[in-house]
């Protein structure tokens, strides 16, 4: 059975890259552009890890998973942030997430966190 991912971000050229990335060896099911939209969008879609950018407008990636994790907490997030934002991966872990990733994307190091935090 292939493995479900909901892509989070508000920039489409981050979301198209990182769906070039995970379509390699996973099943790309949605994308959302904001928290607020990802909620709703993992009510539906009910993948089986989520990429989740950290800064978004209307909710933050941070917010979206705390709402995420509450009506799910065998949820499974990524965080996608910008390399320099400790504080905001801290929170991010705290509010549930299961592992992060740095911008600029290394598909390696993607492919990599998403099997870790998948056979966690």
């Amino acid at each position: 059975m292939p493995i479900k991912i909901m892509i989070v971000d508000d920039s489409q050229f981050m979301r198209a890259l990182l769906k070039k990335i995970l379509v390699a060896e996973f099943t790309v099911v949605g994308e959302a552009t904001n928290g607020i939209e990802a909620v709703k969008m993992y009510e539906k879609l009910n993948p089986d890890i989520v990429t989740m950018d950290v800064v978004m407008p209307k909710m933050d990636g941070i917010t979206a998973t705390s709402h995420i994790v509450k009506r799910n907490p065998e949820a499974k997030v990524v965080m996608c942030t910008s390399v320099g934002q400790e504080e905001k991966i801290k929170k991010a872990i705290s509010a549930g997430a299961k592992g992060y990733v740095n911008k600029p994307f290394q598909a390696p190091k993607v492919l990599q966190e998403i099997k870790s935090v998948i056979s966690a």
